[in-house]
C-alpha cells in the first residue's frame, strides 16, 4: 500500500456553476518532490488535461528539499499556461519566502498575497483572489489580506479564493466566494475509508474533516481540497491516499 500510494492520480471534478466552460488544474503541496526527469511525469499529466489556467495552492516549495524540481516544473508550466500562486506554511518555514515569491514573479507566475486578478477565460470573467499562508501572521493580519483581496473582487464575476488552508472555514463563511481551492491537509496522511476523514491533518488534529474533495460551506461557497502531490518529503507513508492533480471543469 505504501508504494502504491506514491503513484499520483488525476482527480476530476465537474461543477455546474457558470455559463461557459473553464478547466482549472489545481496543483498543491508539491513540496519540491520528484516527478521524473525534468518533472516530465507531472508536466505530461497536466498537458494531457489541457487546462485553461493553473492555480498553485501553496507548499510548492519545501523547507527541506532543494528548489530544483520546482524550477523545472514551473518554468515549463508558465511557458504554456497562466499560473497563479499562493504560499504555504513550508515556504515560510524555509525562511526564504520572499526569495521564492520573487522567483515566481521573475518567470511570469502571478503571486497573490492579499490580491485579486481578473481574467477572462473562454468568454467567462473570473476573479482569482489569493492570500498568503498565515504562518508567522496574526489572525488580524491574515484577515486583512483576505479583506483586501475580497474587496477587489466583483460580485458580477465568478469569484475564486486560492488559499493553502482548508480548515479556516469560519473565516471563509464570512464571504461569498463561489469557489475556494485549498490543500495543506494531505488528506490526513492516512485516509480513513468510507467516512472521508483523515487520521491526522495539520491544524485540524485527529479525524480531520476538511481533507479531500468537495465541501459546501454554510454560506453556499463550494470548497475543493486537494490531497496534494507530496511524496518523498513526508516522513510517514500515505495510506489510502494517493497524491493527486485536481482538474476542475466549470460549466
Amino acid at each position: 500500500m505504501a508504494l502504491v500510494s506514491w503513484i499520483p492520480v488525476t482527480e476530476r471534478v465537474r461543477l455546474n456553476m457558470i455559463d461557459g466552460n473553464v478547466r482549472i488544474a489545481l496543483v498543491t503541496d508539491l513540496h519540491s518532490c520528484y516527478y521524473g526527469p525534468d518533472q516530465r511525469w507531472l508536466i505530461e499529466r497536466i498537458a494531457k488535461e489541457s487546462p485553461d489556467v493553473i492555480l498553485l495552492g501553496g507548499d510548492i516549495f519545501d523547507d527541506g528539499l532543494p528548489d530544483d524540481n520546482v524550477h523545472k516544473l514551473m518554468e515549463s508550466l508558465v511557458a504554456k499556461y497562466p499560473c497563479y500562486y499562493v504560499t504555504g506554511n513550508h515556504e515560510f518555514w524555509s525562511g526564504r519566502v520572499d526569495e521564492m515569491k520573487a522567483y515566481m514573479k521573475s518567470i511570469g507566475v502571478t503571486v497573490l498575497d492579499g490580491d485579486c486578478e481578473t481574467i477572462t477565460v473562454n468568454g467567462v470573467t473570473i476573479d482569482v483572489c489569493g492570500v498568503d499562508d498565515p504562518t508567522y501572521m496574526s489572525e488580524e493580519q491574515w484577515l486583512e489580506q483576505l479583506n483586501v483581496a475580497y474587496a477587489k473582487a466583483d460580485s458580477t464575476h465568478f469569484r475564486i479564493l486560492l488559499t493553502h488552508r482548508p480548515e479556516k472555514v469560519d473565516a471563509y463563511n464570512r464571504y461569498d466566494f463561489d469557489l475556494i481551492l485549498a490543500g495543506h491537509a494531505h488528506a490526513g496522511q492516512m485516509k480513513i475509508p468510507f467516512i472521508n476523514r483523515g487520521l491526522l491533518a495539520p491544524d485540524q488534529g485527529f479525524f480531520a474533516k476538511y481533507v479531500d474533495g468537495l465541501y459546501t460551506l454554510d454560506n453556499g461557497s463550494v470548497m475543493e481540497v486537494s490531497r496534494g502531490l507530496s511524496r518523498e518529503s513526508t516522513r510517514l507513508p500515505r495510506f489510502f491516499n494517493r497524491p493527486e492533480l485536481v482538474v476542475i471543469d466549470l460549466h
